[in-house]
């Protein structure tokens, strides 16, 4: 009636004594039965403590599925999720046994599959990285809607706090309902992307991301200082509408735009009618002024080979056509009521201060240069080498990356969304990719709870060591 014990002694040459006593597990208990059919993608998390291990972990796991081929893909991704992660890893996303084949295959033979990503986990602190505009496209954030409970919940959160600034529902401008306002317009495109980009930080923060700091361009500093601490989300939402119907009204007397200059700033001189509006990068300038002059200037780099290109906006922000709005913003703002982060932000539009964000710091973000390439140099000089990119695509991930191969650090660059690729798949790709890479995240939520399934061990890599 009682469990087995055993005492094993240790008697070393040197004098070492050392005993341990073990005793019977106790028995598991039986998980209930369960007719279990998850429809939709899952990912697996593989890894090792060498790459060969991974390779070997891959073959077993193969073979297991083959002679099993009746296992459901959640049970395998839940036992696997909770298993130790070592170095050496890897993650597939798919549905069917079927689908995970040939990723298998490939991890097998040290070969790419489309589902399959690989990485190698390194220390390092996590920033979240909210951009301004330029990621949007029509549909996003709809498949997410429907799939993934929390980031809903915060667009309804969000929504309800747009709601009383801009008359109109967030909800019918993602879903392209009628007799919504044009959502390429400046003042719906802005507060869109704003809730867009806190939907998806709250969704990594949920699957256990937290960042050990942010820092957001333009726009996305509100994100930013939201997600911090720093703003209440009634607070964010405020400033995004007022200051996006700000500019909106300011197109109809001023006529400027905005260019992208793959060149450093220093190597721009900016005129009378334009300004440096953003240093994203060593190569990598965003210029904005008076129209006609910024034409002239996109036009004399095409001349000379270079790769510049006018941005479809009609308003120049960061630049001296903002200047009429700063008494409008200081009064409209004088309400705010900000509170010190608790996370720590790194401001692109004061670098090397700790800013109070009111109405003063909101202005100063849209008028002042946008100092993102010197605030990701302080970053990464500081230990922060996970950098995952808040937003429904890309956007920052190239000057990012452009100003991490100007240092010795190793860092790594994350996306969450891509256009027209933001369903569930693709942010179990994302969250997988970053944990890849050594980024925190909490396996055990990346699926529906539910039975786990007897799997392979670990593959240990025998050595004989004969004297």
């Amino acid at each position: 009636d009682r469990p087995r014990r055993a005492g094993i002694s240790s008697f070393g040459i040197s004098g070492t004594n050392a005993h341990i006593i073990i005793e019977q597990a106790p028995q598991p208990h039986p998980e209930p039965a369960t007719d279990e059919h998850h429809d939709g993608p899952v990912a697996w998390l593989l890894s090792a403590k060498t790459q060969p291990a991974l390779r070997d972990q891959a073959a077993h796991l193969l073979h297991h599925i083959e002679t099993h081929p009746h296992l459901e893909p959640a049970a395998i991704a839940r036992t696997l999720a909770a298993r130790t992660m070592f170095t050496h890893r890897a993650s597939i996303v798919a549905t069917t046994l079927n689908d995970f084949r040939p990723a298998l295959t490939a991890l097998k033979n040290a070969t790419p599959a489309p589902n399959l990503t690989q990485g190698t986990a390194t220390p390092g602190k996590t920033v979240f990285v909210f951009p301004g505009q330029g990621s949007q496209w029509t549909g996003m954030g709809l498949e997410l809607l429907t799939t993934s409970p929390v980031f809903a919940h915060h667009i309804h959160a969000c929504d309800q706090a747009l709601q009383p600034h801009t008359g109109w529902s967030l909800l019918s401008v993602l879903r392209g309902e009628p007799d919504t306002p044009d959502p390429h317009r400046v003042d719906v495109l802005q507060p869109t992307l704003f809730a867009l980009m806190i939907a998806l930080a709250r969704t990594w923060q949920h699957h256990g991301t937290t960042p050990d700091a942010v820092i957001g361009h333009s726009q996305g500093e509100i994100a930013a200082a939201h997600i911090a601490g720093a703003l209440t989300l009634e607070d964010a939402a405020k400033i995004i509408a007022l200051r996006s119907q700000a500019i909106h009204h300011l197109t109809h007397t001023h006529t400027g735009t905005m260019a992208h200059i793959p060149l450093p700033a220093h190597h721009i001189t900016p005129t009378p009618n334009t300004s440096i509006a953003a240093i994203n990068s060593p190569t990598h300038t965003i210029i904005s002024g008076d129209t006609h002059t910024i034409t002239q200037l996109t036009t004399h780099y095409q001349q000379q080979g270079i790769n510049a290109k006018t941005i479809p906006v009609n308003y120049a922000s960061h630049s001296h056509h903002i200047e009429p709005l700063k008494q409008h913003l200081l009064t409209t703002l004088n309400t705010l009521n900000p509170q010190p982060p608790t996370t720590p932000i790194h401001s692109t539009t004061h670098p090397h201060t700790t800013p109070t964000h009111n109405a003063h710091y909101w202005y100063d973000n849209l008028r002042n240069t946008v100092q993102f390439h010197p605030a990701i140099t302080t970053l990464l000089n500081t230990g922060h080498t996970h950098y995952i990119e808040i937003s429904p695509h890309p956007v920052l991930t190239t000057p990012l990356t452009q100003t991490i191969e100007t240092t010795t650090t190793h860092a790594t660059t994350t996306h969450t969304l891509q256009r027209h690729h933001g369903n569930h798949t693709q942010l179990l790709t994302a969250l997988t990719t970053a944990h890849n890479h050594g980024t925190p995240i909490n396996p055990t939520t990346l699926h529906p709870p539910g039975p786990h399934t007897p799997l392979p061990t670990y593959p240990f890599q025998h050595h004989h060591y004969w004297l």
